[in-house]
């Protein structure tokens, strides 16, 4: 029952509709058909025989070209999705996801973060959808290729008659002396044309370009390797791309290498343009648009530490090298690079108050607060001290329920909630301070928060990028272009010379181009006695056409 024996003596696998061997018609339908269809040579698809247990539902169900099809739809689809609004990598980066998306995008954004959408390319459930294309690739390959290899490669040149008489191309003469002569003629001529030649008691066939046939074998393995590169960005440590913040003079662990590398930023440098000193023809857009960054660069030393060290230990760093990063001229170390991508000049780093009786205008003493490092509380002495109850660094403003909000992490408009405690007031006063401003939404106090001055730097925004899986990557696109290029300008051509009974019989397939098939074929064939095979399906259009004109 897992076998069926041909006549010629080959024992095909079940579920075969022509012989491997002879090609003679093994089903009923097949010897019904005036055409075989030779896409797949009529070999058994494990997908076309076996349908009882569970394994082979799956494998059905995968190596159906539709469902692959639709699960690239789907993909595309719901990859669409995921760039409605920003993923959650783009959002600030103290901003809740939960209720981000609701204040910035209302009902919808909402819906963008229930349905997980906000962190789509990471979620386990887009991962699948890949992961099932890359199943449906393998199935569907191995469910077409294995049966049509064994069926080209048991093939023999002695066809059966029916296995001829079905091919597209199909023609029949009685033998002549002139024809047998003829055949060393049309062999050599073959061989003109790179067919390779085979022989078996006086029968020819020839066959170019079987390698063509392996075409979309080849892309979906070129596919299936890309996906697995697409895939394995998501495994710790194979993929990085991550922004990073460097103040003048700050030390800070590069993201993305498992905290064993930190970089500090020595010094920021910015050059422009300037009119009258620079080339002449930057002059009116200098008076256009006023000053134009002609270099910035970051001034920096690379340092290694031990992972298992605490953060901020600075007894076991290994300075490895200094380096100058400009555009296009990243920082490179162990498969990382970092590239100055944007700056900040005068960014906020400190400021100053004092705490001052509003009364007698008299000063009790000053705090600096380290916008990147606030403290608690601060202690003038004499029993005067300020307790910091909150900061905002990019203050926005106040919500429904009375609270200041901040945008993000980042002092670009910084305000502070302030308890002033004097002896006056040993419980204290609060009071709402914004940037060169003291408002009374706390109440009235006796005494206020005086700005004093701000100390600011430059920073220097850098990207850090670690790509593991480029090179994955770029072997799946070279395969894939390979199997395309394959596929698309070759074409398996098969010419069968046959003496069967007294006649000639010469019968040709091809998998596409048939008219160049035809044409090459009349070219071995000129001036012989063997005539042109005739197009079955061409002159079954022509039938057709004239019984219907006849009818009419």
């Amino acid at each position: 029952m897992n076998e069926i024996k041909c006549e010629c003596g080959h024992i095909n696998p079940i579920g075969t509709i022509l012989c491997e061997s002879c090609g003679r018609a093994l089903t009923d339908q097949a010897k019904k058909e005036k055409l075989h269809d030779m896409r797949y040579e009529g070999s058994a698809r494990r997908s076309q025989t076996y349908n009882q247990k569970f394994i082979d539902k799956v494998w059905n169900f995968f190596s159906s070209v539709k469902v692959g099809v639709w699960l690239i739809v789907i993909t595309l689809v719901i990859s669409s999705f995921g760039t409605i609004f920003p993923q959650v990598m783009y959002i600030p980066q103290n901003a809740d996801p939960s209720t981000y998306y609701t204040e910035k995008y209302g009902f919808f954004g909402t819906l963008y973060y229930v349905f997980g959408l906000y962190d789509l390319y990471s979620s386990w459930w887009y991962l699948l959808l890949i992961a099932s294309i890359g199943v449906s690739l393998v199935i569907c390959s191995l469910d077409r290729f294995i049966p049509l290899y064994r069926a080209l490669k048991n093939q023999r040149v002695s066809r059966h008659e029916g296995f001829l008489k079905r091919q597209r191309l199909y023609n029949r003469v009685q033998e002549t002396d002139e024809t047998k002569r003829d055949f060393e003629l049309i062999k050599q001529r073959m061989k003109e044309k790179r067919y390779k030649i085979r022989e078996e008691d006086g029968q020819i066939l020839a066959e170019k370009g079987r390698f063509s046939r392996w075409g979309p074998y080849v892309n979906h393995i070129g596919l299936i390797i890309f996906l697995l590169g697409a895939m394995l960005r998501f495994v710790p440590g194979m993929y990085v791309d991550e922004t990073m913040w460097l103040r003048e003079g700050e030390k800070k662990i590069i993201p993305g290498t498992n905290k064993q590398y930190v970089l500090e930023n020595k010094k920021f440098i910015l050059e422009t343009y300037e009119k009258g000193k620079d080339k002449d023809v930057f002059d009116n857009a200098l008076d256009r648009v006023g000053g134009v960054a002609k270099n910035f660069q970051s001034n920096v030393v690379l340092y290694e530490r031990d992972p298992e060290q605490p953060v901020g230990s600075e007894d076991e760093l290994k300075e490895r090298k200094t380096a100058e990063i400009r555009v296009n001229e990243p920082l490179k170390f162990d498969h990382y690079a970092v590239y100055q991508t944007e700056y900040k000049l005068n960014e906020l780093k400190a400021m100053t108050f004092e705490l001052v009786n509003k009364e007698t205008d008299e000063a009790k003493g000053e705090i600096t607060i380290d916008l990147f490092d606030p403290q608690k509380e601060y202690d003038l002495g004499h029993g005067y001290k300020v307790e910091l109850l909150g900061y905002y660094p990019d203050f926005s403003g106040i919500d429904k329920t009375g609270e200041p909000q901040t945008n993000s992490a980042v002092p670009d408009n910084p305000a502070f909630i302030f308890n002033m405690i004097s002896p006056d007031h040993p419980e204290g006063e609060n009071s709402f301070v914004e940037i060169m401003r003291t408002t009374e939404l706390l109440g009235e106090t006796d005494y206020k928060m005086a700005f004093k001055n701000v100390t600011t730097r430059n920073a220097t925004i850098l990207t850090v990028r670690k790509d593991l899986t480029l090179w994955i990557l770029a072997i799946g696109g070279a395969i894939f272009m390979i199997g395309v290029i394959q596929g698309s300008y070759w074409n398996h051509r098969r010419i069968w010379l046959q003496n069967k009974n007294g006649d000639i019989i010469i019968a040709g397939h091809t998998n596409k181009n048939w008219f160049g098939l035809r044409r090459e074929v009349a070219t071995i064939l000129q001036d012989t006695s063997v005539p042109e095979p005739l197009d079955q399906r061409e002159e079954k259009t022509k039938v057709k056409k004239e019984s219907r004109n006849t009818n009419v």
